[in-house]
């Protein structure tokens, strides 16, 4: 081990608080800078990853005004003007709209036995799987037959085929009831967990679209359509041209008395209001860091005035047995280097801990970006240096004679 960084640890050892207390301003600003930039790119990637759920190039159309607010949409009353035949306009008025299919969502109760289950009920059309990518694990989707036919089949979410059933499994082939009409199991549906609403696929059950308005709930309306845009389409165009579809077909918008009822929106929109949302999150991040490591800083410079304050007989006796000014301030400058770099790598391995335990608890993928762990690390160094800049300029120019004769 170099002689200087010897003398450098031995007098950071001899002042253990001092040197801890200066650490911790760079400790809390390293961990909060590595913390939380991967805290919010984890939860950007989560929301790509629920963004991916939704279904591949999906445009949204809904009845009534959507609220979006801090990331998420949240649905205003509906208005019962939406219509299948809305649906139709826009697949057919759409150029780039591969696939779609009409949907109505609501809340209700589905029986089996003396057993009821909460439940979202979705009613659609046999292409919902491949626009939503949201295939049956077990069992089969309905089928256009089954949905020209109002057949009283249904395909159930995995949460609810468990707390129903004990068992997925166990659900094909039994029957439950809805409005108390009987519907045949006929497939169970794949695990996926909540989309960008919040709310939960796996809670779903789903029924042919035509035998839901005619055979269970007598109703005309849908609540929206689900689109499926091809491959390198303009989604911003897609999703103009389907504003002036609607418009014309409610009657309303731009140079009528009435405002818009519907909202047309895509994946991505809710993924950049998340991340506008997470982009606060970085700028508290950023200068809850900035803050720690303006503290971190000032404890080391005031900490390492006063070691030069306290050694300048040290100081004055190797100027006598030869040592440079440039010894002297490189020898400062190594001590005030090493104080911060152990405490950024100490905040960084603290804040790697922290985020393996919020990874695992939190539900959140697995993010790590060597990047931001250098920039912290970097960062650290170059504070500790400029920290002990004046000290060890100050260390440089004591003077022999000076110290000889105990003079400050």
């Amino acid at each position: 081990m170099p002689l200087s960084l010897r003398i450098a640890l031995s007098s950071l050892a001899t002042h253990k608080l001092r040197t801890v207390l200066a650490m911790l301003g760079v400790f809390l600003g390293a961990l909060a800078l590595t913390g939380v930039r991967h805290v919010s790119e984890a939860m950007v990637r989560k929301a790509e990853i629920e963004t991916e759920k939704l279904g591949p190039n999906l445009l949204m159309a809904m009845s009534g005004k959507i609220r979006f607010t801090r990331g998420d949409f949240r649905s205003q009353p509906s208005h019962k003007n939406f219509t299948v035949a809305d649906a139709l306009a826009l697949m057919r008025g759409l150029p780039s709209a591969v696939l779609g299919v009409p949907y109505i969502a609501k809340n209700d109760n589905i029986l089996s036995g003396n057993t009821r289950v909460a439940c979202q009920l979705v009613a659609t059309w046999p292409d919902y799987p491949r626009v939503r990518a949201f295939v049956p694990d077990m069992g089969r989707f309905f089928t256009q037959q089954e949905e020209d036919s109002r057949a009283m089949v249904c395909v159930l979410g995995r949460t609810v085929a468990k707390r129903l059933f004990g068992e997925p499994e166990k659900a094909l082939g039994q029957r439950v009831f809805l409005y108390r009409a009987g519907l045949a199991v006929i497939g169970v549906m794949e695990e996926k967990g909540a989309d960008l609403s919040g709310s939960d696929q796996d809670e779903q059950v789903f029924v042919p679209l035509s035998t839901f308005m005619r055979r269970l709930a007598n109703r005309w309306h849908i609540t929206g359509v689900y689109l499926q845009l091809a491959d390198g389409a303009d989604f911003e165009l897609a999703k103009a041209t389907a504003e002036t579809i609607l418009r014309r077909q409610h009657h309303v918008g731009p140079g009528t008395p009435k405002p818009d009822d519907f909202t047309v929106f895509t994946a991505k929109d809710t993924m950049r209001l998340k991340e506008q949302a997470l982009e606060l999150v970085r700028t508290l991040g950023l200068i809850s860091s900035s803050l720690s490591f303006a503290v971190g800083g000032l404890g080391i410079l005031s900490i390492m005035v006063l070691l030069v304050r306290a050694r300048r007989m040290e100081i004055g006796i190797r100027r006598a047995v030869g040592a440079r000014r440039a010894d002297i301030v490189r020898q400062f400058l190594l001590e005030s280097g090493a104080m911060s770099c152990v405490g950024g790598a100490g905040g960084v391995v603290c804040a790697l801990a922290l985020l393996l335990v919020v990874y695992r608890f939190g539900d959140f993928p697995y993010v790590f970006n060597p990047w931001l762990i250098f920039q912290a690390l970097a960062g650290s160094a170059v504070l500790g240096l400029a920290a002990g800049a004046y000290p060890a300029w100050q260390a440089g120019s004591v003077q022999i004679l000076d110290v000889l004769r105990n003079k400050e």
